[in-house]
């Protein structure tokens, strides 16, 4: 007798692919297959990064870099950015230990994600290292902010987020490299 009652429980269950449970222990292996197959397809299909050619002239380059930072700290540089959206001017200072006599300065600013935004400004600082640049409407995003001279053998570099940050200070540190790299 009890064999028969389990054979109509059986019987009454219904065959396997009508119950959820079969379904969804096999949902788990299922995704994995098709999260593999994608992931070979993006393997074979996309080129691979390759080594640059010339590392020793890049890692040249970043010891360059490194130089006009210093360059910046034994001047003493600092700079300080406000943008005036209702004027469409960006104005600023330039602070020194040394003169820069006259000399202009290139404001690179970078968006941080479409390089088809980015844009350099000169600027000619007056006696008291104050200038003044037309820049018609600045974006709201974030931007890095790259200021050289005009032979490029110094450099200031900082973010600035606008307009949560109505202006930017940016300041020759006395260390340069990354923490990283100390």
């Amino acid at each position: 007798m009890n064999a028969s009652a389990n054979a109509a429980a059986v019987a009454a269950a219904g065959p396997w692919y009508t119950h959820r449970w079969p379904w969804l222990l096999m949902l788990g292996p299922a995704v994995v297959a098709v999260a593999g197959i994608a992931t070979s397809y993006v393997a074979f299909t996309s080129q691979d990064a390759l080594v640059v050619g010339d590392y020793y002239k890049k890692g040249k380059a970043i010891n360059q870099d490194l130089r006009r930072d210093r360059a910046a700290t034994a001047l003493g540089l600092s700079i300080e950015l406000r943008y005036d959206a209702a004027e469409g001017q960006l104005r600023g200072h330039i602070g020194s230990q040394q003169a820069l006599d006259g000399e202009t300065l290139s404001v690179r600013l970078q968006h941080a994600t479409q390089p088809a935004r980015d844009m350099v400004l000169l600027a000619r600082p007056d006696a008291d290292g104050n200038f003044s640049v037309a820049l018609p409407m600045l974006e709201r995003s974030r931007w890095q902010v790259l200021v050289e001279g005009k032979d490029r053998s110094w450099r200031l570099e900082g973010a600035w987020q606008w307009p949560a940050e109505r202006q930017v200070a940016i300041r020759a540190d006395a260390d340069p490299t990354p923490l990283a790299a100390r």
